[in-house]
């Protein structure tokens, strides 16, 4: 996939041509593995240090996969507001918490459970022991970034990945790993272009000037 030159504006208009406002949006939809590419690509959309709203509702995928997104997330000090608008389980439970923000609703729905590995279906004896040598090393490593990356609650993070937890958005936030919202528009989300000209229209100037005096 062709990647975006830095000497090139990034293209942040809607359809009726109208320059967007606001952090890039992306959405994290379906297997991670599967939409790797195209998920790189728009991360690599957000410049170094910038901020993106990335939008949830995934069951996981390659555990390589999500270690990716979070190395480009934390190397280019991309601040993210993760938004779980269905399911955030499995390998996506790391990317979003990797969010410096985290918001969940009621209807959000976290899978916490210990990682699963195939192998080829012809795989040797000695392969097979050495992938599952290197798996248990990679899992115990990965629980413990999950932890470290949510940044609390790691005691009970561990308890719900042992147990094949189904975790709730409520619960979420009980934990003090993401903070709620209801099914409602948040202002801090909105970027209205009519709100903006309201802001900007002479009336709207004159009242503030005269509460200013």
């Amino acid at each position: 996939m062709a990647r975006r030159n830095k000497s090139e504006p990034e293209d942040r208009s809607d359809d009726d041509g109208q320059e967007r406002r606001g952090p890039l949006e992306i959405a994290v939809v379906g297997d991670l593995t599967d939409n790797e590419s195209d998920m790189t690509d728009r991360l690599l959309g957000v410049e170094p240090g910038g901020e993106c709203t990335i939008y949830f509702d995934s069951p996981g995928g390659s555990p390589y996969c999500a270690m990716s997104l979070v190395t480009l997330m934390r190397l280019r000090g991309i601040r993210a507001t993760g938004v779980v608008t269905g399911e955030c389980s499995s390998a996506a439970l790391w990317p979003f918490a990797t969010c410096t923000r985290r918001i969940v609703t009621p209807y959000s729905v976290f899978l916490f459970h210990p990682m699963k590995w195939q192998s080829e279906e012809h795989i040797g004896i000695t392969e097979a022991a050495e992938w599952s040598r290197h798996f248990a090393e990679l899992e115990r490593e990965m629980d413990v970034l999950l932890g470290e990356l949510f940044g609390t609650a790691q005691d009970l993070i561990a308890k719900w990945i042992k147990t094949h937890r189904y975790v709730t958005g409520r619960e979420m936030v009980k934990a003090g790993l993401a903070e709620m919202a209801s099914l409602q528009p948040l202002p801090d989300l909105l970027r209205s272009e009519e709100h903006t000209s309201e802001l900007q229209s002479p009336d709207h100037l004159v009242c503030r000037l005269l509460l200013e005096k």
